[in-house]
């Protein structure tokens, strides 16, 4: 009997177990490895903030998929590989065995690169986290209308963070930083400056083309002197690997993620697979959900393949991604390459793509 062990629910995950669900692999025993009983799809989360879906219309439930992939779920976190045994180290004491090994574990926030931001900041990653954290803001701001936020991150994420808490606390003090001078750099400049307008729309302060410094219990200091208070600060910036994969001898970029080819197997160790924002693609690709989704289903045939002894097929990323960025009203920006779009269809289009993907798993 072979062991395959998948390491997180992540996006990824969620495919293989679909597909195994459909296709069971012959005399292989399946163990999912996962410190939540759900996985929270991100693309619905500002959609929760800003009142649209109760938290459990985001969520993918991860024992029943489990249970419809004959997976055995064990609800724990790894904090440490031994390739040499083979086995998976967890938080809980066990150890579990592996033949192959799959990780979609994601990244954590780079909580370091602000002083303060570990001990007064609430970090986007890990997502079940700052789930608690923004139920207990939002109970605030039921209390305190005039609440201050800041938001440190000015990509599609914080942007959408920001819109979303506009649209729930209509009276709050927000605040938006990003260290680019429009909110959205990287996607089309046309997005950018609507976006902008939006944003002074919602009375939400724009502070860019600066960088948070420090954070403490009264609010943020940026590069050049200016002090923004508030008495909530989310942190919605660059992803950071954990130290684990690369102390466990797997090849790492310099960041720690690890480095796979193009079939989605580790450079290092032929038996170790990897996708999503834990993964370093010889094709590199920002960290998105979106190529996370996209890796699902290459990664499913080519561990099928890897243990049936085939031939596997190597994957590339498509170029070009589609951003669908909500505003908090039912409203939504689009970016495909150079093209940019937004209205109110667009908030349409996004929750039906949301809203299938999620029922995908959960039927």
């Amino acid at each position: 009997m072979k062991r395959l062990v998948l390491l997180g629910g992540g996006h990824a995950h969620v495919h293989v177990l679909d597909a195994l669900a459909r296709a069971p692999l012959p005399d292989t025993e399946v163990t999912l490895v996962s410190p939540y009983p759900q996985q929270i799809y991100s693309g619905m989360l500002p959609g929760w903030i800003a009142g649209h879906y109760p938290l459990d219309a985001c969520a993918i439930a991860l024992p029943p998929l489990a249970a419809r992939a004959g997976c055995t779920l064990r609800q724990t976190r790894a904090i440490a590989l031994d390739l040499a045994a083979r086995d998976v180290l967890c938080a809980d004491g066990a150890r579990i065995g592996f033949d192959w090994l799959s990780i979609d574990t994601g990244p954590t926030t780079a909580r370091h690169r602000i002083a303060g931001a570990d001990a007064h900041a609430l970090a986007v990653r890990p997502i079940e986290s700052f789930v608690d954290g923004i139920a207990r803001l939002l109970a605030e701001a039921a209390e305190t209308p005039t609440l201050a936020v800041a938001i440190i991150g000015g990509g599609a994420a914080g942007v959408e963070l920001a819109f979303a808490l506009r649209q729930r606390c209509p009276d709050a003090r927000l605040s938006l930083i990003g260290s680019a001078a429009r909110p959205l750099d990287g996607l089309p400049r046309r997005l950018q400056h609507r976006a902008n307008a939006l944003l002074a729309d919602r009375r939400i302060a724009w502070h860019g083309g600066r960088r948070a410094q420090r954070v403490d219990a009264t609010g943020v200091a940026l590069d050049d002197g200016t002090r923004i208070a508030a008495r909530h600060v989310l942190q919605v910036t660059g992803a950071a690997a954990p130290r684990w994969p690369a102390a466990a001898g797997l090849a790492c970029d310099d960041g720690g993620f690890i480095r796979v080819d193009a079939s989605l197997r580790s450079t290092s160790h032929p038996f170790v697979f990897a996708a999503g924002d834990i993964a370093r693609y010889s094709d590199p690709r920002p960290k998105s959900g979106v190529f996370a989704v996209r890796a699902g289903p290459p990664l499913a045939a080519n561990l099928r393949a890897a243990i049936g002894t085939e031939a596997l097929t190597p994957w590339r990323a498509q170029r070009c991604a589609l951003y669908l960025i909500s505003t908090g009203n039912r409203h939504a920006l689009a970016a495909w390459g150079p093209l940019a779009w937004w209205g109110d269809w667009v908030w349409r289009w996004k929750d039906r793509i949301d809203r299938r993907f999620v029922a995908r798993f959960s039927a």
